[in-house]
């Protein structure tokens, strides 16, 4: 049974400064008294930006600060104006997995430096990433794949996922039960107390944004300026949230495939969006047979569907995809192909860096929330997809790691309601974290607002894609902390056509 000051600690948030009468029997006391010890940055962007940097002690288990302890790095761009107005917590940019460190330097850019200059910008490397304690689970590639074809390419996927929850519990099974939103909520407001602020402001993009709505319901008054930036829904979060992508992503391939179908005669993949269609879905089919060779690389049915929905992501680069799977055609055709720099960085086995990267996928998923378990749920689900969505139904329907993960996870998932102001960017096309999912956030926190940017395919918007009317409302919002009075609509600017 958990003590009074560790429930405390969990339900109320770590308070900025200990309270009058507090001793150093508090189990927390090692962790809220520690010296932040500021240094150089090893990372050479945020050394030349002028950021310093430094590892905070945290618990492995909040449950138990007594025991075993990790680190999570942070980077820091103090504020250099009088007008201060406090600290802006920059989390993951996507993931779960995507490193947080160098968020300053991208968001200072697009606030520009009388603005920037009136925070302290907070970059953090969550646990298990990048420079904090992490994970490294030696996985055999991406930690989600197409199911395939047929129920024997199903079978394989079952098998392969097994194999990944293996590789993950053989290496970290001390680790993994505490590597959860949760937690990284619990450090970030670790690192608030630390920087002895009131209050946290937070910007966070894809799963930053569920990371960012967790610590609104777990902290809320706590919480200053909150962006949330392509956003998901925290109530079909996690398993149920891939499905909603696989019509968004076929919406996707329609739109490209109508573009490319205009320049047949450079990329040959078809003269009408359909026939476009049929090459792609035809590759597909041609690698369920024999995967298909690329220089010193393989592809077959279940990588191929990745490799689509990684790269067909924003639609300025229409040209780049098309080439892309020009050169998937013609391996599918039997001839010889060596890949682009691009495509490679796709086929290459993980290095360190993107096997940490997708082992956090795994550990916080599961670690998360639990998912259901028979896999013959996820086949249904793959086979009603079929019709509508041939391309990417067996990729956003597969069988989860997480329903061969040996443990439940020790919490239970964090219901997100809440009435704490937060501004959610949304772009109507984006593959990754869909409008809808945008729109079901924006109902569980009723009083954020909006900032809708229209006919734009693109996944993370702020300071990463050029549109004015988006920067100019988050800039304002950043600023004052005044939401709009309604919601915002934008549209695409001429400058960020397709091409």
């Amino acid at each position: 049974m958990l003590t009074t000051a560790i429930a405390a600690a969990l339900t109320l948030g770590l308070a900025g400064v200990p309270a009058a009468g507090q001793t150093a029997t508090d189990p927390m006391a090692r962790f809220t008294g520690q010296a932040v010890q500021w240094k150089t940055c090893q990372d050479a962007d945020l050394a030349e930006a002028g950021a310093r940097c430094a590892d905070i002690t945290v618990p492995l288990d909040y449950r138990d600060p007594a025991g075993r302890t990790i680190t999570v790095a942070i980077s820091r761009l103090a504020a250099t104006s009088r007008d201060r107005i406090g600290v802006l917590m920059h989390g993951t940019g996507g993931g779960p997995g995507g490193r947080g460190l160098n968020g300053p330097i991208l968001t200072s850019a697009a606030m520009g430096p009388a603005l920037a200059g009136r925070f302290d910008l907070i970059g953090m490397d969550p646990r298990g990433v990048g420079r904090s304690t992490r994970l490294n689970c030696r996985l055999a590639g991406e930690w989600l794949r197409s199911a395939g074809l047929d129920r024997a390419g199903f079978e394989r996927t079952v098998t392969y996922e097994k194999e990944q929850v293996a590789r993950c519990q053989k290496r970290h099974a001390d680790l993994l039960p505490h590597i959860t939103t949760r937690n990284t909520a619990r450090d970030m407001d670790l690192i608030r107390t630390l920087l002895k602020a009131p209050k946290l402001s937070y910007i966070g993009t894809s799963y930053g944004t569920y990371l960012g709505a967790v610590y609104t319901q777990m902290f809320p008054t706590l919480v200053d300026r909150v962006v949330l930036d392509s956003a998901l829904d925290p109530a079909r979060y996690p398993v149920r949230t891939f499905p909603g992508i696989g019509a968004a992503n076929e919406r996707y391939l329609d739109a490209w495939a109508s573009w490319t179908a205009g320049r047949d005669a450079e990329y040959g993949l078809g003269g009408t969006r359909r026939k476009v269609r049929a090459t792609v879905e035809g590759i597909i089919a041609r690698a369920a047979r024999k995967p298909l060779i690329l220089g010193d690389h393989r592809a077959d049915e279940h990588i191929i569907p990745s490799i689509l929905a990684g790269m067909l992501s924003d639609d300025r680069y229409f040209a780049q995809q098309a080439g892309i799977v020009r050169e998937l055609h013609r391996a599918a055709k039997g001839q010889h192909v060596e890949p682009s720099g691009t495509l490679k960085e796709y086929l290459s086995p993980p290095d360190a860096d993107l096997d940490n990267a997708l082992s956090m996928n795994v550990a916080v998923f599961c670690g998360d929330a639990p998912a259901p378990r028979d896999p013959e749920w996820y086949w249904r689900n793959i086979q009603r997809s079929r019709a509508a969505q041939p391309v990417y139904g067996p990729l956003a329907n597969t069988v989860f790691p997480c329903a061969f993960w040996p443990a439940a996870p020790l919490e239970a998932p964090t219901k997100v309601r809440n009435n704490r102001p937060a501004m959610i960017v949304q772009s109507t096309g984006d593959t990754r974290t869909v409008y809808e999912g945008a729109a079901a956030l924006h109902r569980a926190l009723p009083a954020s607002r909006m900032v809708t940017l229209r006919n734009v395919r693109r996944h993370g918007l702020y300071g990463m894609y050029p549109n004015r009317c988006v920067t100019e409302a988050v800039n304002a919002y950043l600023a004052s902390g005044e939401l709009p009075n309604t919601n915002v609509i934008c549209n695409r600017e001429a400058t960020a056509q397709p091409q």
